[in-house]
């Protein structure tokens, strides 16, 4: 890996800390060559402090350590994306994130899609709104919906229609998201049993 030292300051590169699951950026550190090398050997994310002006290992007197996973270098050879499995929070202050956010897995519209069908059930009272009805009549009417959409998906599956069944697809899972949180849970639920899964 070439790493270009020479173009900023003091031969720091900044190094940008990402979670390597949920792909949130937690803070941005700088490293010399000294750092990157005890990064590497020790697997914990080491830094130069510009206040400390020394090597400083994150975690080192919190115990909130960065495992690295993965190191990468930028097309300009002078900018570190370091994916990291963080221990505890990550910011000084007690955050996650340097930035005071929630250090969650986030699903795209799909997570947008959770936030909508949340505010549905917490007002279920509203009778236009198709989600809200579902809650309203409650759990074995969400789940003969999602049993309904299987079976469809099923048998478009084993056809060639491939609109038919990508439709009929997001219908099951549009409503499996529905069963999920009348439930109590959701994607990231899901998520934490696959990933335990994986690591066994």
């Amino acid at each position: 890996m070439q790493i270009d030292y020479t173009k900023y300051e003091n031969g720091l590169v900044p190094a940008v800390i990402q979670d390597a699951i949920t792909k949130n950026v937690l803070m941005l550190g700088y490293m010399n060559e000294e750092a990157f090398l005890k990064t590497n050997e020790t697997k914990k994310v080491t830094f130069f402090s510009r206040s400390k002006n020394r090597l400083w290992t994150k975690g080192e007197e919190s115990g909130n350590f960065l495992n690295l996973v993965s190191i990468k270098v930028d097309c300009d050879n002078d900018t570190l994306l370091i994916q990291v499995n963080p221990e505890g929070p990550t910011c000084h202050k007690g955050s996650d994130t340097c930035w005071n956010e929630e250090n969650s897995s986030n699903f795209g519209f799909l997570s947008k899609l959770e936030e909508v069908i949340k505010d549905r059930k917490d007002n279920s009272e509203n009778e236009n709104s198709y989600v809200s009805s579902l809650f309203r009549e409650g759990m074995n009417k969400i789940a003969q919906k999602v049993g309904e959409e299987a079976v469809e998906v099923v048998i478009e599956a084993k056809d060639n229609d491939d609109t038919l069944f990508l439709n009929e697809s997001s219908d099951l899972l549009f409503h499996y998201l529905i069963l999920l949180q009348a439930k109590g849970f959701t994607l990231s639920a899901i998520e934490k049993v696959l990933q335990m899964r994986h690591s066994q």
